[in-house]
């Protein structure tokens, strides 16, 4: 997350406002299972698509930091190299100060990201065009490359460049394989094709799929099981007759 400009030292935490529409979804969203490795960031992504019935789509996903060094967050073998600039935005302090909960956010660009790692949708309509596991997994993947492996891509540094599709990464292939959700095996699909991240998903029922995408330089630090977020959504009723 970036901010731009003067943050006022009493601006309220965007994480709270986060963990209250998530408890506000329609839907049980799923995270990584908590592990030393990982720390997942305060602040949830959030997209919605919305028809004339009403909303169509909706998406929350968690990004997380990446401790290459577990036993030792202070260890700096966890940071990323950043040029010179970069390390003193994030070091020195401006004379108008910034809340507590910036300088925390401000401070996990230190280290690597797994960015919109993990992602819950709702489809009102599970039978349209996109809504399908291996659909949402493809779309997942293409997002993440899109968005954090352009240069290995070969991709303009331009993402309006994508508009006239030269910038879509090659089509995901999903393949059958299972994965552990709230300590259970689940059937479900995976890409384990492309060169750049891992992806593997599951429907959750016929509404919801969930899916996670994981740069392969990481996987051998990261457990791929998954749990519902701890903190439990409400379940307000659906409110058009799409919904099925």
């Amino acid at each position: 997350m970036e901010y731009s400009g003067v943050v006022p030292t009493d601006a309220p935490d965007p994480s709270i406002e986060s963990d209250a529409r998530l408890q506000s979804l329609p839907f049980p969203v799923f995270e990584l299972k908590p592990q030393r490795a990982l720390t997942r960031l305060p602040v949830a992504g959030f997209m919605e698509i919305s028809g004339a019935a009403g909303r169509d789509e909706v998406s929350a996903s968690f990004s997380y930091t990446l401790w290459r060094h577990p036993d030792d967050h202070a260890d700096p073998r966890n940071e990323i190299e950043l040029d010179e600039p970069t390390r003193r935005s994030l070091t020195e302090e401006p004379p108008w100060g910034r809340p507590a909960w910036l300088i925390a956010q401000v401070q996990a660009f230190r280290y690597p990201m797994l960015w919109e790692a993990v992602r819950t949708t709702w489809h009102a309509s599970p039978g349209r065009e996109g809504a399908s596991l291996a659909e949402q997994l493809a779309a997942h993947t293409d997002h993440i490359l899109r968005n954090r492996f352009r240069g290995e891509l070969g991709l303009s540094t331009d993402p309006r460049a994508d508009a006239d599709g030269t910038g879509k990464p090659p089509a995901a292939s999903a393949s059958d394989a299972s994965v552990e959700v709230d300590g259970e095996e689940r059937p479900a699909l995976c890409v384990d094709t492309d060169p750049f991240v891992y992806s593997i998903g599951f429907r959750v029922d016929e509404h919801v799929v969930c899916t996670a995408v994981i740069p392969r330089d990481a996987l051998a630090l990261v457990d791929l099981a998954v749990t519902r977020l701890s903190t439990p959504p409400q379940a307000p009723a659906r409110t058009d007759s799409s919904d099925g």
